[in-house]
């Protein structure tokens, strides 16, 4: 080796020396140049403040993560698998308003994509699905891992675009960006053949912005809302239904501000749970299948009921005909198609969760009188109060977990996210909330494994916040392998599994409505999952009977870590009160006589 090559020449040191003397000023980032379609992905993402994405690494997805390489303004989550990227990036957007973006190359990258874009559609959640696609002339001739991932998705995306042109595959972006957003939010793809992401283009994305077609309303009729006012301040039983769409449209404040000026009782559907605070007084908490009773009670009794931002989903209702019989419906949407879909309006008021809320603030003619209303909702929280025996010759009773979490845990700065089941229902069941995006959970896709790779997103968007993962055995096993994203990325996570060693609803209608044959939902084998929280490099525990409960919680939380506790918890314990599947709300069982006399 020569000298010249062993030691820098003088020259060549103070050259370097000046060159990295040379940087930005502060308070400003150096933007690189747009030199290839990847690059104006990444370009339109960081236009849109995207900050962390959450994917998995393959072959047509590979330009686009090349070109995040250098990038020190976003920050990659390596997932275990693309359904836990989808379901991380869901949670990340139902805690911040604004979309998770998750990345999957292209066949089964992008199509393990697709439970959790099915299920942020459900929900209407805001998430940009990135995915790797064949190069443009392979497409449709069965090339290595391509799928129609645009047929694919169609029919579970609110839209995507097959971007084929490095020149507007930015933009392309910021219109999926912006789509996921704006109006009635939703997941949105954009579909990304190799080439158009390694060809060249100078072509800088700008903002990201919806199509000049796409005009979501503001303010609903005036005139309808004056007769809706008008309705409201006449009613004798009036009642408040407040759904998903009052916290994606930011309308939890109006909520709130117009429930307590005119004294209006207040149901949530499941979606909405802490957009009012449930240790209100007119609070009547969530309604539907295993809702409070006093919720279901008040919706059967209403005259009139301000529906604001549901979609009047099944779980909700009931039988359709039995639902609030005697009420003129107030349903406020931002989506039109979801107005007198399920349930017939009276006063279709389309618009804005906050802005028709003002709307009918400044309309009402005065309050209407609900003294006698509120006395006799009152009754019906002390006749079907959320209480539970727990003897102590019994195995630990999960009502009595939820409540030991929630008061170990800061009031209302923490977030619950929960797979699908029993466990999900105890924990909005027995769990106080009191401030919105505080409940993260998969709703009408009912996707079980959603609680682990939820709680990851939801850490990651509001680091500062505490998280608690309720899981059950049966949803913990699909998803557990992003235990190794907690453990890597540090995250101070706490998974619950309430553990009753099977597929608890399952067993719970098999019993309730098959007669007891429990066929493929109980498990003769399962994991110790402390132990196998161990083996990924988390910390774990095991509760077994009530002698130290309050201690193992503290514990669990206080550990600077991802931690998972498994609870065996009473396999016999179900959840109550229930509505039987199409039932009327007001005949609600509160155990499994009550369930055999409906």
């Amino acid at each position: 080796m020569s000298e010249r090559a062993q030691k820098p020449h003088a020259d060549e040191v103070e050259s370097e020396a000046e060159s990295e003397t040379r940087t930005e000023p502060e308070g400003e980032s150096h933007v690189e140049p747009v030199e290839t379609g990847a690059d104006a992905v990444v370009a339109a993402l960081k236009n849109a403040g995207v900050e962390t994405l959450f994917g998995v690494q393959g072959g047509a997805i590979m330009p686009v993560y090349d070109a995040l390489y250098s990038e020190t303004d976003m920050n990659h989550i390596t997932m275990a698998h693309e359904q836990g990227a989808a379901h991380a990036a869901d949670a990340y957007g139902i805690v911040t308003g604004d979309p998770g973006v998750c990345m999957a190359t292209s066949g089964p990258g992008a199509t393990n994509l697709v439970t959790g874009l099915a299920d942020a559609n459900m929900d209407s959640d805001p998430v940009i699905a990135l995915t790797g696609q064949v190069p443009t002339n392979f497409v449709g001739n069965d090339a290595f891992q391509e799928t129609d991932t645009i047929g694919v998705t169609s029919p579970i995306t609110k839209h995507n675009i097959f971007s084929d042109s490095p020149h507007d595959v930015g933009d392309d972006v910021g219109t999926a960006w912006a789509l996921a957003k704006e109006g009635r939010q939703g997941p949105t793809l954009v579909d990304l053949p190799k080439d158009t992401t390694q060809n060249e283009t100078d072509a800088e994305p700008g903002e990201p912005t919806t199509p000049d077609t796409y005009n979501p309303p503001e303010e609903a009729d005036a005139g309808i809302v004056e007769a809706a006012a008008e309705c409201l301040a006449e009613a004798d039983r009036p009642v408040i239904l407040a759904g998903g769409g009052v916290i994606k449209g930011e309308a939890s404040d109006e909520l709130r501000a117009f429930a307590m000026e005119y004294e209006i009782p207040v149901i949530t559907t499941m979606p909405a749970i802490g957009a009012f605070p449930e240790e209100h007084d007119l609070s009547l908490e969530w309604a539907g299948m295993h809702g409070t009773g006093y919720a279901n009670m008040a919706i059967t009794m209403t005259d009139a009921m301000f529906a604001i931002g549901t979609r009047f989903d099944d779980r909700l209702t009931g039988g359709v005909d039995s639902f609030a019989p005697d009420a003129e419906v107030i349903h406020c949407d931002i989506d039109a198609a979801e107005i007198s879909k399920n349930v017939e309006a009276d006063y279709p008021l389309l618009g804005d969760a906050a802005a028709v809320i003002e709307q009918m603030d400044a309309a009402m003619p005065g309050a209407p009188d609900v003294a006698e209303w509120r006395e006799q909702c009152d009754e019906w929280k002390e006749q079907y109060p959320m209480e539970y025996d727990m003897p102590e010759d019994r195995p630990l009773k999960p009502q009595y977990i939820v409540e030991q979490f929630d008061e170990a845990t800061p009031d209302g700065d923490t977030i619950v996210t929960t797979g699908v089941g029993q466990h999900q229902m105890w924990a909005c069941q027995y769990w106080m909330f009191s401030e919105p995006r505080t409940w993260v959970s998969s709703h009408g896709l009912g996707t079980m494994g959603y609680g682990l790779p939820s709680a990851i997103g939801a850490k990651i968007a509001a680091p500062d916040k505490e998280v608690v993962c309720f899981d059950g055995d049966g949803s913990f096993l699909m998803t557990s392998q992003e235990l190794s994203v907690a453990v890597r990325e540090n995250l101070d996570i706490t998974v619950v599994v309430l553990n009753n060693e099977a597929v608890g609803m399952v067993r719970q209608w098999q019993d309730g409505f098959y007669e007891g044959r429990r066929m493929a939902s109980e498990y003769p084998w399962i994991p110790q999952f402390d132990k196998l929280a161990e083996a990924y490099g988390a910390r774990g525990w095991r509760l077994e009977d009530y002698d130290n409960v309050e201690e193992t919680i503290e514990e669990a939380i206080e550990y600077d870590g991802p931690s998972v506790v498994d609870v065996i918890i009473d396999p016999a314990e179900n959840v109550y009160p229930m509505v039987p599947s199409g039932g009327d709300n007001g005949l609600f069982a509160l155990n499994e006589d009550h369930l055999e006399e409906i």
